[in-house]
């Protein structure tokens, strides 16, 4: 690690702890396996019109190089490979990276995962068209301090694509308490509210790094389908999507 990082062992710990089940539908990670494909629509619409591009093409992200933060098991790298995009995966887990690399060389896809920061990419003077950051910023140390180095990965003109969970209320009842506590999504300590982030500092620390907020969505379940679905709500989830100005 650099001698500055924003990785929050606890945190990397308590995920490298169940890193075997992040291919399992029904594991510990089925929350996001029931929101992959609603988050994979908007990064790749959102994409498509940043390249200009038809997203019912066959491979419509082609030519783009994407940095997935945090990517786990590698649950978004695989489809947007598929959808040809250049993607990298890194995590502070090692045991994820593994896992990632060896499911994307089953699936015959050419994934580069590495184990790392983002201040270690940011030291390799690394950057990509696109730099997605889902599920991260509410499991770090230091907020602005990954922020900073999420941007400094974003070439100029391209874009970051963001997902995490708003410090509301209705988030402790429904992402904390419900999912984890009651309805058992989730092993309980997977969440600390207090970490969630709201959608006006998320926002405020993008223009901080010289991004342009573009889509704020919401994402919500709905118990009577068992179905997510993007809106208005930010209650809970949100996503984010964001350009990065084009001045050096």
């Amino acid at each position: 690690m650099t001698s500055e990082t924003s990785v929050a062992e606890d945190d990397v710990a308590r995920f490298t702890a169940m890193a075997d089940q992040w291919w399992d539908p029904t594991g510990d990670f089925a929350p996001l396996h029931k929101i992959n494909p609603i988050r994979l629509e908007f990064i790749r619409d959102h994409l498509c019109g940043l390249a200009g591009t038809d997203p019912l093409s066959a491979t419509p992200l082609k030519g783009l190089r994407i940095l997935d933060i945090g990517c786990g098991g590698g649950l978004l790298c695989e489809p947007l490979t598929r959808l040809g995009a250049t993607v990298m995966g890194i995590d502070a887990g090692d045991k994820n990276i593994n896992i990632a690399a060896n499911h994307a060389e089953r699936m015959g896809l050419d994934i580069t995962y590495r184990n790392m920061s983002p201040e270690e990419a940011v030291a390799e003077s690394l950057q990509f068209d696109v730099v997605l950051n889902m599920e991260v910023i509410e499991h770090v140390a230091d907020t602005s301090l990954f922020m900073e180095a999420c941007g400094a990965l974003v070439k100029p003109g391209g874009a970051m694509v963001g997902a995490t969970l708003n410090r509301t209320l209705k988030s402790l009842a429904f992402a904390k308490i419900g999912a984890e506590y009651v309805l058992r999504w989730l092993p309980a300590g997977t969440h600390d509210w207090r970490a969630f982030v709201k959608p006006s500092e998320f926002s405020a620390l993008l223009r901080y790094e010289g991004f342009t907020v573009k889509d704020l969505k919401g994402l919500s379940y709905n118990p009577l389908f068992d179905e997510w679905t993007l809106g208005r709500d930010l209650g809970v989830n949100y996503l984010i999507f964001a350009v990065k100005s084009d001045a050096l």
